[in-house]
């Protein structure tokens, strides 16, 4: 891979172009002014639609024939390999190619002040909500973020000021870059929520899961900031090697801004906020757990370091309308409610059915789940899904999508699962994301009943159209 000048660049084409980030990335680079084409294998709403609406050409399956004419920059998404008809092309004709972070990195957070937000969960939360905060404010943020914000309506914009915000993934960057993204990302100022275990295709252990972040934190200037969760003891472990500022959030006593009296509203979670012991105020979001109470508390104390002021910061907070796919409502008919979320990891899955079971204290709660990331496939995550269903009344679990990606020994087994939840009296089925699941929720819902979807795929549609079968 050789060095590009971007005031070069006039055409870039994107191979896997309809990835969350890749098709973020080519919108920016379009509303630049750049040329911008792309290819995918699998090509469907909602990003063909978007790629469309931005007037971005793309072809559906890989061809070497696609690279004619020649592009002065080839984005190469890491779901890409050797042996793809289009990545052979590009290192045989010697065509310059780059990392989607890399790219990001020297088209846009070059020159900004770099605000990164990063850990296993919340980033996606947390980062709109910081980009939604500045926005409040009157500082006009740039951000790249790997979810849809619902104030914005898009994951990513270009603006005029001179912060830029980005979720933070942990994830290698291509087949040719196997370090994680966010060490292409500059920061002046991260986030870090907390560590554990996850990826399992690319991390061996939760060791190489810090040594990632470790190498985060040792990029920070030392006139940047660390944004540390502490109640995270792997984080609080990390934060004593910082050369950076550490400004630390959670609930416990050490942390330097605190939420008390946690009370969940009909429509909003509300708490008592404390810096240092002092107390600042009472601040209201409309979101719901303990969880988006913290990604809460580390927006505040980012914002206060990047100089907003507290009535900004309630005011962006009170405004913040969530993330599509984050415990998002999608309608409620006669008096089911049906929700869909993205978790995948045990900890998510566990927090946000216990999220929905204090707000809905006396309603019965399903929690349909299916595993489908590389993580979520795995064994090693078995007995923390019992645990994490258990506050549910009643749990679906579909079978592993694509189980042969995972070696036969490595595989969680649902199964397990189910027999676990049974000696716990707790009702669960084993059924596909079919008319085979629509069917058996018709026939099985009760008025009143909470139905919470949640996979990083889209249940072929199911939460959307149980909603006209009940």
């Amino acid at each position: 891979m050789r060095l590009f000048n971007p005031e070069a660049v006039k055409s870039v084409y994107f191979i896997a172009i309809c990835g969350t980030g890749m098709t973020a990335l080519a919108g920016m680079l379009k509303s630049r002014g750049y040329e911008v084409r792309g290819s995918d294998q699998n090509v469907y709403p909602p990003m063909s639609t978007f790629l469309e609406e931005l007037h971005i050409p793309f072809y559906s399956g890989f061809s070497e024939q696609h690279l004619e004419p020649p592009p002065d920059l080839v984005v190469i998404g890491n779901s890409m390999s050797r042996g793809n008809p289009e990545v052979e092309a590009v290192l045989e004709r010697k065509l310059n190619y780059i990392s989607m972070p890399l790219a990001l990195k020297e088209f846009f957070i070059r020159g900004k002040y770099s605000c990164v937000v990063a850990g296993t969960h919340g980033k996606t939360t947390t980062s709109s909500m910081l980009a939604w905060v500045l926005e409040q404010a009157g500082k006009d943020p740039s951000f790249f973020i790997g979810g849809i914000p619902e104030n914005f309506g898009r994951g990513f914009k270009l603006g005029k000021g001179e912060i830029s915000v980005a979720e933070g993934d942990e994830y290698d960057s291509a087949f040719f870059d196997k370090g994680s993204k966010f060490f292409h990302y500059l920061p002046d100022l991260v986030i870090l929520n907390n560590i554990e275990y996850d990826h399992a295709d690319i991390f061996r252990n939760l060791d190489e899961i810090e040594t990632a972040f470790k190498r985060l934190i040792n990029l920070i200037p030392r006139n940047g900031y660390l944004i540390a969760g502490w109640d995270d003891p792997f984080v609080r472990k990390l934060s004593e090697k910082a050369f950076s500022q550490v400004v630390s959030f959670g609930m416990g006593d050490q942390a330097e801004w605190r939420a008390q009296s946690i009370a969940t509203m009909e429509n909003a979670t509300e708490f008592d906020l404390y810096r240092k012991g002092e107390f600042l105020g009472r601040f209201s979001i409309p979101l719901f757990g303990e969880h988006m109470v913290k990604n809460s508390l580390a927006t505040i104390a980012a914002c206060d370091a990047l100089g907003i002021s507290m009535a900004e910061i309630r005011a962006g907070l009170s405004s913040f309308k969530n993330v599509q796919r984050r415990l998002q409502l999608k309608g409620e008919v006669n008096g089911v409610k049906i929700f869909d979320d993205f978790a995948h990891h045990p900890t998510a899955v566990g927090v946000t059915i216990r999220a929905l079971r204090n707000r809905y204290p006396k309603q019965r709660i399903w929690a349909v789940y299916e595993p489908r990331t590389a993580s979520a496939k795995r064994k090693v995550f078995e007995e923390e899904y019992v645990q994490a269903f258990a506050a549910a009344d009643r749990v679906i679990l579909t079978p592993l999508h694509l189980p042969e990606k995972v070696p036969q020994n490595e595989r969680l087994s649902v199964e397990n699962i189910t027999a676990q939840l049974t000696r716990k009296k707790i009702p669960n089925w084993i059924l596909p994301p079919n008319s085979d699941m629509l069917d058996f929720l018709k026939s099985h819902l009760d008025s009143n009943d909470i139905v919470l979807f949640m996979s990083n795929g889209d249940f072929h549609g199911i939460p959307t159209k149980i909603l006209s079968m009940i």
